[in-house]
């Protein structure tokens, strides 16, 4: 069966020009200008010509095309004017709705939904990836079949005298996406169970994982690849990075962590998605430690810090979990706005203020992670065999060596560590 999925990529011509429309239907926090730039973004991201941006208020929103009958004919006239085939509403369209504003823009029309899983699906490089986008696309696609799939008058007949009428296209095509959707639960499943039983591993090790979180474009790929010296895809584009990458680093006091890169956030990310994404988010909800990464030269940066502390809560991190707040892209501030966030970070415990790009205020940022980390450790006294080797090695990999003092056959170590890793190497002695 051809999907309405692959149906839909084909129309999404790169270089297709389009107008971007913001439907301000009141009581939002964010600058018009600054989410209309975000969804040309997002447009951009794909390869879209955007030729028109146009902000529109609405007082009472209609059930047949969301805005008034003059904003539409007002876009119609922009998107003739512009010979835009596209037209990419910045807000949630019913099929009904979209399919109403087509006919009368005479244009394609897609919603800030669609936009983000055609990204979503462009940018999957894992085959978790490619699975998770095509459940959370067949989902969005089951209520649109009406408007997206073009052989849906057909209709099947049925065997014998109590066949009847059959069943028409459209009921069969929505079975059998339902049933690959479910295929793909049951893949997903067990990609959650392998996921698990990893995560168990690392666990048992022990080492503290670390999650970078954020909304998209804040530099969380800038300041993982600075971290980890890796090469993890980091530009100025929308949701640069899809799938879950984890790396070694070390730590002041910390022989061993895992940083975790994860997907970037987006105001109302669609819920498609977040149930879909939720095997690769379980790192972020596991995780010691989040390091949320905001980009503080963006107008809309307390919005968005706002809107990944939704999503957060959404996929059931708690709010105990210690984090903290990396206030990136300082090399963009001019000098008295710099100076002010310069001086609030200094003021709180939880932030840190630096540029992944230039490498400022990182070093504080580990050792303001590697504290938080070791905040319940405490001090011990360790007494081993001079020439025992391994538990030496254990020592300095599980906790910080303060002191070593060697008297003949025996070595006494002063070592800071957390009071389970503790226990473990006693346990491991036999004590």
């Amino acid at each position: 069966m051809s999907t309405g999925f692959e149906r839909d990529r084909d129309e999404f011509a790169r270089g297709a020009r389009a107008i971007v429309v913001y439907p301000d239907l009141g009581g939002s926090s964010r600058d018009a200008d600054a989410r209309l730039a975000e969804t040309a973004g997002l447009a951009e991201a794909i390869g879209i010509e955007v030729v028109g941006r146009e902000a529109v208020r609405v007082r009472a929103p209609r059930a047949a095309t969301l805005i008034g009958a003059g904003q539409v004919e007002a876009i119609a006239t922009l998107a003739r004017m512009e010979d835009a085939g596209l037209v990419v509403f910045d807000a949630s369209l019913t099929p009904i709705q979209q399919r109403n504003l087509e006919t009368r823009l005479e244009a394609k029309v897609i919603d800030r939904t669609g936009l983000i899983l055609e990204i979503f699906g462009e940018r999957a490089a894992t085959a978790e990836g490619r699975l998770q986008v095509e459940l959370a696309h067949l989902d969005y696609q089951a209520g649109r079949l009406v408007r997206s799939w073009t052989h849906l008058e057909r209709q099947r007949g049925g065997f014998g005298f109590l066949g009847g009428p059959g069943e028409t296209q459209i009921e069969a095509d929505r079975r059998l996406i339902r049933d690959r959707m479910a295929r793909l639960r049951r893949e997903l499943e067990q990609v959650t169970r392998t996921r698990g039983l990893h995560r168990g591993r690392r666990q048992r090790a022990p080492w503290p994982v670390i999650a970078l979180v954020g909304y998209t474009n804040a530099g969380k790929s800038t300041l993982f690849n600075r971290l980890t010296g890796s090469d993890v895809m980091a530009k100025d584009l929308l949701f640069a990075t899809l799938d879950p990458t984890l790396r070694q680093i070390s730590l002041p006091g910390i022989d061993k962590a895992i940083l975790s890169d994860t997907v970037g956030f987006v105001s109302e990310l669609p819920t498609q998605l977040v149930a879909a994404f939720k095997a690769t988010l379980e790192e972020v909800v596991s995780a010691d430690l989040l390091i949320h990464v905001r980009d503080v030269a963006h107008p809309d940066s307390e919005a968005q810090r706002a809107d990944v502390e939704a999503v957060l809560a959404e996929i059931g991190v708690a709010e105990t979990t210690p984090r903290i707040e990396a206030w990136n892209k300082l090399d963009l501030l001019e000098p008295d706005a710099r100076a002010e966030v310069l001086a609030e970070a200094a003021r709180r415990d939880d932030v840190v203020a630096i540029s992944a790009l230039t490498g400022e205020g990182v070093a504080t940022l580990l050792s303001t992670v590697a504290d938080l980390l070791t905040a319940g450790h405490q001090r011990y006294t360790i007494t081993l065999d001079a020439a025992d080797g391994a538990g030496a090695a254990w020592l300095h990999q599980h906790g910080e060596v303060l002191d070593q003092e060697v008297e003949g056959d025996r070595a006494a170590y002063e070592v800071r560590m957390a009071p389970r890793d503790y226990e473990r190497f006693m346990t491991r002695r036999g004590v």
